[in-house]
């Protein structure tokens, strides 16, 4: 514990570096997440098809793989050279996260009566506007559970960017564990730090989800 006070600001720049990996990564991942998912509902096969192809790969591959991926391969080829670490750690996540965003917001779309998106198109709306105006609203609001989930899953897998270099909270904890390795309250206390990820996130879903029910 003597350690950890000493080195406050170490805990303190890795708890705010997962922050950093975890709202930016979220934040890719639901954008292109939900791309993928109107592209799998769409009316084009080609897109249909890609989007497919791509969900079912990437949730098939270990996410360590795709930090391999990111870290070691795309530079070899010339890929994400000279890009910061905290960048590519967004990266890899969010390659990855996207696809099970994508399938928690298909979800929702396929939740959503279909006579709503009849009743856009009888009125001229395009599928574009369909599903940012009607379908997408709903699916969201009737996913919220699921895509928390999803989030709080992401926000545990950053810790494997401490293999790579990023001294988020597992690195730093490895780090303190190496130099007190009998000392329990370095574990706890992590641990403790990853809790209050998971929870905020949680919190914000329930206060979202109640805001919604409210507003209806």
């Amino acid at each position: 514990m003597d350690d950890l006070l000493a080195e406050r600001d170490l805990v303190l720049q890795a708890f705010w570096l997962t922050i950093q990996l975890a709202v930016l990564s979220g934040l890719c991942s639901l954008a292109f997440g939900t791309v993928l998912a109107a592209m799998r509902v769409g009316p084009i096969s080609v897109l249909r098809g890609a989007a497919t192809t791509y969900v079912t790969l990437v949730r098939n591959t270990p996410l360590l793989l795709m930090f391999i991926f990111v870290f070691v391969a795309a530079p070899n080829i010339g890929w994400f050279v000279g890009t910061p670490f905290l960048v590519k750690g967004v990266i890899a996540v969010s390659v990855y996260t996207s696809a099970f965003v994508c399938e928690a917001v298909r979800s929702g779309v396929n939740a959503v009566p279909l006579g709503q998106a009849e009743a856009a198109r009888a009125i001229g709306l395009t599928f574009g506007q369909t599903m940012t105006s009607v379908v997408l609203p709903q699916a969201f609001r009737a996913v919220v559970p699921p895509m928390a989930s999803v989030l709080i899953a992401m926000t545990k897998n950053t810790s494997i960017a401490a293999v790579f270099g990023l001294a988020e909270l597992t690195f730093r904890m490895r780090y303190f564990a190496n130099n007190s390795a009998d000392d329990t309250t370095i574990f706890l206390t992590f641990a403790l730090l990853y809790v209050v990820l998971v929870e905020l996130i949680s919190a914000g879903a329930i206060g979202l989800e109640r805001r919604w029910r409210a507003a209806r």
